[in-house]
């Protein structure tokens, strides 16, 4: 379990239920400085005991208090009682693009649209990536294209996304190709020779934020 999740979930389903700190630390009969320092300390480990009486006052199970279903699909929680939506600007959006790794990259193909997860990195403002020729997205290459990032919270049903907007191209600059491969963050996670270089040139980056 990362560090800080159980705290993060604690607060989470406490606020979900309307319930001071107070109130749940009577329900599970312990003090509630001790359920404070569960909540605000990452390093905080409970023995089962502890979490057995957390999971029945907060009227939820010890797998969802430390994180056991976090394999499942994102977004399937309600939403905050009071989400915010706000457009995020164009310099924020660029601060995100730089801070992950792996995007979806939409593109046009023979059969029709198609998106693909690839491995990316963000150098000269621009999004490149790596991939084999003949993959789809190597097909990206001399058309439109749209790419997207996103962070999803399901613990507070909150989280961004990012959309890029611009053309794709192959690179064949050898200079330019051996930047990237110098700057280059993100390494293809498929493996095998992908020593084709694409690059796409933003033209619109939007991005949105919904908080709780």
């Amino acid at each position: 379990m990362p560090p800080g999740d159980l705290g993060r979930r604690l607060t989470a389903r406490r606020a979900e239920l309307g319930l001071t700190r107070r109130e749940v630390a009577a329900r599970a009969e312990m003090a509630t400085s001790y359920l404070g320092y569960l909540e605000e300390h990452p390093g905080a480990g409970p023995g089962i005991g502890a979490l057995i009486r957390l999971a029945e006052a907060l009227e939820t199970s010890v797998t969802e208090l430390t994180g056991g279903v976090v394999d499942l699909p994102p977004g399937r929680r309600r939403a905050a009682r009071a989400p915010v939506f706000t457009e995020l600007a164009p310099d924020e959006c660029r601060t995100l693009l730089g801070t992950h790794g792996v995007g979806r990259l939409a593109l046009s193909t023979a059969g029709g649209p198609v998106v693909v997860p690839v491995n990316y990195s963000v150098v000269d403002e621009a999004i490149v990536f790596r991939t084999a020729l003949g993959t789809t997205p190597s097909l990206a290459s001399g058309q439109p294209v749209a790419f997207e990032v996103d962070r999803i919270d399901d613990a507070f049903s909150q989280g961004w996304s990012v959309l890029v907007r611009g053309h794709a191209r192959t690179v064949t600059d050898p200079q330019e190709r051996q930047r990237f491969s110098e700057r280059a963050y993100s390494a293809p996670w498929a493996g095998g020779t992908r020593d084709v270089w694409v690059r796409v040139e933003p033209h619109c980056v939007t991005g949105r934020r919904i908080t709780g």
